[in-house]
């Protein structure tokens, strides 16, 4: 309820402009909100919708055959006001085709033929389909879909997995890591319909929540993890190897399931000529298979939630030799409890984590494709913290890789740092940080470095599309840390996460809700980083004492908004720090002068950015 014409300005204020300005929004999202499928509350709109979808796959493996056979049922769901004659499938591993679209050179062991889909029967009718296509491919259905309405999709397919190992495929010749390995319906959404965005490599996820039942079809002695619970423990373990499963769900230390004299041994699964495990998950983004007849095991187990108690089960499966990997469940148990209550500090929202040893360092829901980093454990625990990281966004998140990438990738970096410092301690964070997601962009002056980071991700390429999504985003987002404080950016981003978990955000959806989660309009802030073709880089000007004060003029050349350590540094060796927050630069000035107390006499002063590296730090700072 409105109390009062102020409050109403206030309100009003908030969810459209400050200091003069909007934030620039394309026809389409412009459209979205007039539609009320959002709004400029942050939330999502009255009139707000997104389709789903209920699959049960079987899917056949016998290594070391790389050929992968499967079959679908998909009960497709369509939530939306519009009558649909048609839908998109997504057929990812047709990557691997020859002439499939690519942003690099690939080796001839990354080449396959794709994958074919046998038979398409739509509401119990045979479509004719045309495997001549890309990683998208329009299908006209037979009857159109009205909406609130549903249709039955059934699909058998097969293909081959590539020698070469990258997201998915062979990681040797009896291990396989199956990800995007069927056949699924496209997103169709309230701002842009048909997702037909054809899936390049750098390209990830922009999925539904769907259901799903996964069950893999395997010879005797391959264990195969998954996405989502294991609903048959007994049916495919030893007796023996399925309690210490059953166990390791309730304990906190790591339980060596099986051993590589397991695996040696034959000793872990049934010994039946085939073998079939099944997963269930619910109101997910995907489903992803690893498997193997010699990786080695591991679980424990984590409270994610201190309230319910709830358990999350922590699990690796790697080769022997991998020393990083013995350490893995380890590093999987500190990064949930650690995400569950500090950052993002929501509790985490799936049964399983699993850790499985590939080549790819990538994120798929509720597993992680690492590659082993040998004895560096703290780059080993770093790249496993980042992946499980995204288990937010853009798995708790429906975020559109897509198209924007930085709402995913720049968050995970967030997150990686800031587990970092609980980790390592701030000194080493920083160094990392600095070293592995700024330093590259800042002191490269090209243009690509300077793209808007709004730019969508699929229309930027090689160091412009890394910047954009992992380091510049990242920085964003620990500047308004550092503007908001901790406490008020955790209320801001929680406004957000509740907003939005489940759904499909998009940018505007994020500044939105961040506004009214901190209760200001950050406008200004949004469209100085994110609309902007800004860099880093602050020039100390002018400066004189005058008593014990002293007069500084600053100039903002890069334009950021970015935080700063004002370091002075006086005759007798000691030194004060004054912090300077992004708010400094709220008026979109350039220019900052300044008048700070200085007891004593200085003998220098430094512009200090920390992890907001200056593209020229030689002008920063004064010496006598």
């Amino acid at each position: 309820m409105i109390k009062s014409f102020s409050s109403l300005v206030a309100l009003l204020g908030l969810i459209t402009v400050v200091h003069g300005q909007e934030l620039y929004q394309p026809r389409n999202i412009k459209k979205a909100y007039t539609n009320h499928t959002r709004e400029l509350s942050g939330k999502p709109g009255s009139k707000y919708w997104q389709n789903t979808g209920r699959y049960d796959i079987q899917v056949t493996a016998n290594p070391p055959s790389r050929t992968i056979y499967g079959t679908e049922s998909i009960r497709y769901i369509n939530n939306s006001p519009d009558t649909l004659n048609k839908i998109v499938i997504r057929m990812i591993c047709n990557i691997h085709k020859h002439q499939a679209p690519r942003s690099g050179y690939v080796s001839k062991d990354f080449l396959t033929d794709g994958v074919f889909i046998d038979t398409l029967i739509i509401n119990g009718t045979s479509v004719e389909f045309d495997n001549n296509v890309g990683t998208v491919a329009d299908v006209n259905l037979p009857q159109p879909l009205n909406a609130k309405d549903s249709m039955q999709v059934h699909i058998s397919w097969h293909y081959d997995m590539s020698v070469q190992s990258g997201r998915e495929g062979a990681i040797d010749s009896t291990t396989f890591f199956l990800a995007y390995f069927y056949p699924r319906i496209s997103v169709y959404d309230d701002y842009n319909g048909w997702d037909k965005i054809e899936h390049m490599d750098r390209v990830e996820f922009y999925s539904d929540f769907n259901d799903y039942k996964v069950a893999v079809k395997v010879p005797a002695n391959y264990v195969v993890w998954g996405t989502g619970t294991l609903q048959n423990i007994d049916e495919v373990l030893q007796p023996a190897f399925a309690q210490k499963l059953k166990n390791s769900y309730t304990a906190d230390n790591v339980t060596h399931i099986a051993t590589k004299a397991d695996m040696e041994g034959q000793l872990v699964t049934r010994q039946n000529k085939w073998n079939t495990w099944i997963f269930t998950s619910q109101n997910i983004a995907d489903a992803t298979i690893g498997l193997s007849n010699h990786y080695v095991w591991d679980a424990a187990s984590v409270i994610v939630d201190s309230a319910t108690k709830r358990r999350t089960s922590v699990q690796a499966a790697f080769n022997d030799n991998a020393a990083d990997f013995h350490h893995s469940v380890e590093f999987s148990h500190y990064a949930l409890n650690y995400f569950s209550t500090q950052w993002p500090g929501i509790s985490y929202p799936f049964p399983t984590m699993t850790a499985f040893q590939g080549y790819a360092d990538m994120e798929y829901p509720m597993m992680v494709n690492d590659e082993t980093t040998g004895d560096n454990l703290e780059f080993g625990q770093l790249v496993q913290d980042h992946e499980i990281a995204h288990t937010y966004f853009p798995f708790y998140m429906g975020i559109n890789e897509s198209r924007y990438a930085y709402m995913d990738e720049g968050w995970a970096t967030t997150f990686e740092y800031l587990i970092a410092i609980a980790e390592r301690g701030k000194e080493k964070a920083d160094e990392f940080y600095k070293n592995f997601r700024v330093r590259s962009y800042i002191s490269d002056p090209s243009s690509e470095e300077d793209q808007p980071i709004i730019t969508q991700s699929h229309q930027v390429s090689g160091h412009g599309y890394g910047n954009n999504s992992y380091g510049k985003a990242s920085l964003s987002y620990l500047a308004l840390k550092d503007l908001l404080g901790d406490k008020g950016f955790k209320k801001a981003l929680h406004t957000y996460m509740h907003n939005w978990n489940g759904k499909h955000p998009i940018p505007w959806d994020y500044f939105n809700s961040m506004s009214a989660g901190s209760g200001q309009n950050l406008n200004w802030f949004f469209n100085n980083w994110f609309f902007s073709n800004n860099y880093i880089d602050l020039k100390l000007y002018r400066f004189n004492q005058q008593g014990n004060k002293v007069n500084l003029g600053i100039n903002n050349v890069g334009g950021f908004a970015i935080p700063f350590d004002i370091v002075l540094t006086y005759e007798d060796g000691t030194t004060d720090i004054i912090h300077k927050t992004p708010a400094v630069w709220k008026t979109g000035s350039k220019d900052l002068a300044l008048t700070l107390p200085a007891a004593k006499k200085l003998a220098g002063i430094k512009l200090d950015g920390g992890i907001f590296m200056d593209a020229t730090p030689a002008d920063n700072d004064w010496k006598k």
